[in-house]
């Protein structure tokens, strides 16, 4: 167990370092110009140029690949020259040496546009991104699979139709308008719950709970349609099988017949998309983020592709990456504790 886990964390190591290069290369070529961007307002031919060769840009793309790996640990934005920047973390007006200018925390790089290092963007978007994902994740899972082996042990009967039915219909439905049908009937029509207005957690738990039970809803509906078809389809297969007549004909309980040999070999395929679902709703849950208010990854990408803000998008698409790249070493390593036979 411990080689098959040792070559798939090599293996992640290798896949991140080609995400980087894949990230700054597609960043490298798009036509936006960081010196423009970077420059205010009053920008002349000239001024642009100064900023240019002042950020770098004007480097060979090998220099600047260094430069972006560098700066991603030790929160450094390396120039050509000297330059008058902000560091919020300081609080103060620093005036960089050549080289480099530096923060005293890792930053990802530099928002001109927000005027705070990447690193702070991110860690204040991050946690209402992460309960977001992980409280969807546990109501899709738990709905999504529960009705799916229900379905599939009442196969043909009103049960199975009426499961099949809803995913059916949640799974047609895209997720914002399935955020506005509960918006406008829970919130505004029948008043259940207060509307949603995000807070941190330590501020507020209640208030903070209320912001995220309806996009909680609204993800776990989208996904958990799809959960239904996919296990009962799981379970329908296997019980079909060889083995399962012989454990039924050996007299063992249907519980152990269903959960234990049943359910576990049709589980490397729900393993396989819950772990990517989950790693995608990690990168940001753009449209649930901006139905509901809520400040996370995705409300951040959106302001800033629209603002055309590269540092931060660069850094989103690392990290949305490295969530996918993590989750498929996860279940891998997962498959390996489901069936043996995947060590060899």
């Amino acid at each position: 167990m411990l080689p098959f886990i040792v070559r798939r964390m090599v293996a992640m190591v290798l896949m991140l370092f080609a995400l980087s290069i894949v990230t700054f290369l597609m960043f490298a070529v798009i036509p936006s110009d960081p010196a423009r961007l970077t420059c205010g307002k009053a920008c002349t031919p000239q001024s642009i140029e100064a900023n240019r060769h002042r950020l770098g840009l004007d480097e060979p793309l090998v220099v600047q690949y260094s430069r972006f790996i560098v700066g991603i640990p030790c929160g450094r934005i390396y120039t050509t020259e000297g330059a008058i920047l902000q560091c919020p973390a300081l609080d103060s007006t620093l005036v960089a040496g050549p080289g480099q200018f530096e923060c005293p925390a890792p930053c990802l790089g530099y928002s001109f546009l927000e005027g705070e290092p990447v690193t702070t963007l991110i860690t204040e978007a991050l946690p209402p991104t992460v309960a977001l994902a992980i409280g969807a994740f546990i109501l899709w899972m738990v709905g999504g699979i529960t009705l799916g082996i229900f379905a599939a042990l009442r196969r043909g009967h009103w049960q199975d139709r009426t499961a099949m039915g809803f995913s059916l219909i949640g799974y047609s439905f895209p997720s914002f308008f399935i955020g506005y049908v509960l918006l406008y009937f829970i919130i505004f029509k029948w008043s259940l719950l207060p509307y949603p207005k995000y807070v941190p957690f330590a501020d507020d738990p209640i208030q903070w709970l209320n912001s995220f039970i309806l996009p909680w809803i609204t993800l776990a509906m989208l996904y958990a349609a799809y959960y239904v078809r996919l296990t009962r389809n799981q379970m329908l297969e296997t019980l079909g099988d060889d083995y399962i007549r012989t454990a039924r004909a050996k007299g063992l309980p249907e519980r152990t017949v269903i959960y234990r040999h049943g359910f576990r070999a049709g589980l490397t395929p729900i393993v396989t998309s819950a772990g990517l679902d989950l790693a995608g709703l990690l990168g940001g849950a753009i449209i649930a983020e901006q139905v509901f208010g809520i400040p996370g990854l995705g409300r951040l990408s959106v302001r800033s592709v629209l603002d055309s803000d590269l540092s931060v998008i660069v850094a989103i698409v690392l990290l949305a990456g490295a969530f996918v790249i993590v989750a498929n070493i996860v279940v891998d390593i997962l498959y390996a504790t489901i069936d043996p036979r995947v060590r060899l």
